[in-house]
């Protein structure tokens, strides 16, 4: 035979028949961890970290939550051994949630601003051991009424909104005079944020406390964990009149914009994961606010279960659902490990 007649082999078929885009080429600019990193908006830092402590007011309690793995309640004689380890590492900020176990509960939440409570103890106890810790304080009457609303009622059972805002002013300047760097209120009462900031201006404070308003709040399934460990579940009834139906998009965006004009210094959304869509909407209306989101107890307690069922890494989830956050809204700060 004479190969000289026989046709070399044809070159294999290439995949595409045209050269690719430059533009379609997309691999090159995170092929490396470094580059990667560099395709964040925002990067994770420990300054946006807050971190939620419930504070009782048995001195020296460490009392675990089950329902919260790895969480506690602490006692104020308790927070320089707790606090301190992670301060090393670098904690610049907390939050505190009061849980008053022997005090004589009422119908306005009396023990709320008592000068011997656990928050304003502890407010005072962690600004002489933490000169540079940020101190942030919700603001709310649950733990404290002897009905779990986070208001004060009318006759008819309804809540009266005005008196509430009023009550709620009150705790938030008592908790600014104890040495709070931040008020929080998360109530959700229409007018609280005018009312607080209107009590925080006539009484000098209007420029050294911080107003942070858990301006989007909705009425989730997630806070269960939060009402076992601050024992702030309603006595009767829900709180849906009052916190937002989850679907209430509109809702959230009036209320944000609410906040913005009543005073807030820092606009939040909570939960978190549910309401991404929220946090960049939060992020458009108060675009020259610094902006917060809350992962909370149900969301804390699902990555915990989930890595405890081998579904994932722990530390790589905690990382994952927090970055989606600063994603969703470029957020300032997220108020997260966490409870609700």
């Amino acid at each position: 035979m004479d190969i000289s007649s026989v046709s070399p082999a044809s070159p294999p078929t290439p995949a595409y028949t045209e050269a690719p885009s430059c533009s379609s080429i997309l691999q090159g600019g995170y092929q490396h961890p470094l580059s990667r990193s560099w395709q964040a908006q925002r990067t994770l830092t420990k300054s946006m970290l807050m971190y939620p402590i419930f504070i009782t007011d048995e001195p020296d309690a460490h009392v675990e939550i089950p329902s919260l793995p790895g969480q506690a309640r602490w006692g104020v004689n308790k927070l320089e051994e707790f606090l301190g380890p992670l301060v090393k590492k670098g904690l610049r900020s907390v939050i505190l949630f009061g849980v008053p176990l022997h005090c004589e509960k009422d119908d306005r939440g009396s023990p709320a601003d008592d000068p011997n409570g656990p928050v304003i103890l502890a407010v005072r106890k962690i600004r002489s051991l933490f000169p540079d810790l940020y101190i942030a304080c919700d603001v709310c009457l649950c733990e404290y009424t002897s009905h779990g609303h986070c208001g004060v009622f009318r006759p008819d059972g309804s809540i009266d909104t005005t008196p509430s805002a009023a009550r709620i002013a009150e705790v938030a300047l008592a908790y600014a005079r104890a040495g709070a760097h931040c008020v929080a209120p998360s109530d959700m009462m229409d007018g609280r944020i005018k009312a607080i900031k209107r009590a925080l201006i006539d009484n000098g404070y209007g420029n050294r406390c911080t107003l942070m308003s858990y301006s989007a709040k909705f009425a989730s399934a997630l806070y269960g964990p939060f009402r076992d460990a601050a024992g702030s579940a309603p006595a009767f009834g829900d709180r849906k009149c009052y916190q937002l139906p989850p679907t209430a998009k509109g809702l959230a965006r009036r209320a944000i914009k609410r906040d913005v004009a009543e005073g807030a210094d820092i606009i939040m959304v909570k939960p978190a994961l549910p309401y991404l869509d929220v946090i960049q909407d939060a992020k458009q209306l108060a675009e020259d606010h610094p902006l917060a989101c809350y992962q909370v107890s149900g969301e804390y307690a699902m990555v915990v279960a989930g890595a405890r069922a081998g579904v994932y890494d722990l530390k790589t989830m905690a990382f994952e659902t927090v970055e989606s956050m600063i994603r969703a809204g470029k957020s300032d700060l997220s108020a997260t490990l966490l409870h609700g």
